[in-house]
């Protein structure tokens, strides 16, 4: 099964990922953590993207792609994938498209919460790159580019909606039950 995980910064796309992700024998892909890997390794990758992502802004998707298609070719992917934190815009979803051609999204799972709740668990994850402005910023840019997502794949019939509020677990349960 391919799925996306779409929902606003700190709606818990990374944590219920890699939960339905273990449930289902099928590997999460996070443009975040592979972010967070470049960063922490110092690389030159890294470097820049730790100034755009201490700005609050999101990393140019001429370099999102190129990470996120090479990561689709291994093998590990052939069986299926859940997505998270890419595509984020409609020029993302092209080359998604492009790219996985007959392999087509199976799902689109939309996690829904509260902007007070989001800035809420944002802050309180505590990662270098969450202050008030760029988590303001990050909600902003969300809205702006990626919420429109949502529209492209209900046109195309893959959106399923849960509600991201309440404990890790019962939400795990929901997505589960909602992708069956």
């Amino acid at each position: 099964m391919r799925i996306l995980f779409l929902g606003a910064p700190g709606v818990g796309k990374g944590t219920q990922a890699e939960r339905v992700g273990a449930a289902l024998s099928i590997p999460h892909i996070s443009t975040g953590e592979m972010f967070r890997r470049h960063v922490g390794s110092r690389t030159s990758l890294g470097l820049r993207i730790e100034e755009i992502l201490d700005r609050g802004d999101l990393v140019p998707d001429v370099l999102t792609v190129e990470m996120m298609l090479e990561r689709l070719r291994e093998p590990d992917t052939v069986n299926g994938y859940i997505l998270d934190g890419f595509p984020r815009n409609l020029a993302q979803v092209h080359a998604l498209d492009g790219a996985i051609g007959d392999y087509a999204l199976d799902a689109v799972l939309v996690l829904e919460a509260p902007n007070e709740v989001l800035k809420e668990r944002i802050l309180a994850r505590g990662r270098t790159d969450d202050t008030e402005a760029s988590v303001s910023n990050r909600l902003d840019v969300y809205e702006r580019e990626t919420a429109p997502l949502i529209h492209v794949y209900r046109e195309r019939g893959l959106v399923v909606k849960v509600d991201g509020t309440g404990e890790i677990e019962e939400i795990t349960a929901k997505i589960l039950m909602a992708l069956a």
